[in-house]
């Protein structure tokens, strides 16, 4: 059983490590892994704006970086700086690069309401006709 509080603070505390200068839209993501470790991500700007990354795909790319390729959630929290999280969905980029790695019928995407209340999605809701490395073949 996931323990979404867990990772609201872990999501939380990614989030304070963002680097946006330009957005002021702080990320935050935790991506649990099957043996249980969490990496956690957050988005990291530049002035070439195309040059940024988000934490969804920080995260992912660090647990990747160590070895790890079975996860099961990622839990993201987002919002101007200095205030409360607020409801924010990934971006159709870390959709895609989630579907690299996930199975979008298993892997849980956690966002998480103002008042901190879940709400869990399988990617395969949030990005339902993927493109994947069949579609190569």
């Amino acid at each position: 059983m996931i323990d979404y509080a867990y990772l609201y603070a872990q999501a939380k505390l990614a989030r304070s490590f963002s680097y946006c200068p330009y957005s002021h839209f702080a990320v935050g993501a935790a991506l649990l892994c099957a043996d249980g470790s969490v990496y956690l991500g957050c988005n990291v700007e530049n002035a070439s704006f195309g040059a940024g990354n988000c934490a969804e795909r920080v995260a992912i790319s660090k647990a990747v970086s160590d070895g790890k390729r079975d996860y099961l959630a990622i839990a993201i929290l987002g919002g101007k700086e200095g205030q409360a999280p607020q409801f924010c969905p990934p971006c159709g980029i870390c959709r895609q690069f989630m579907t690299e790695f996930c199975d979008p019928n298993a892997f849980e995407v956690v966002l998480y309401h103002e008042d901190g209340a879940p709400e869990v999605r399988h990617l395969s809701d949030l990005l339902p006709l993927q493109f994947t490395s069949t579609d190569l073949e």
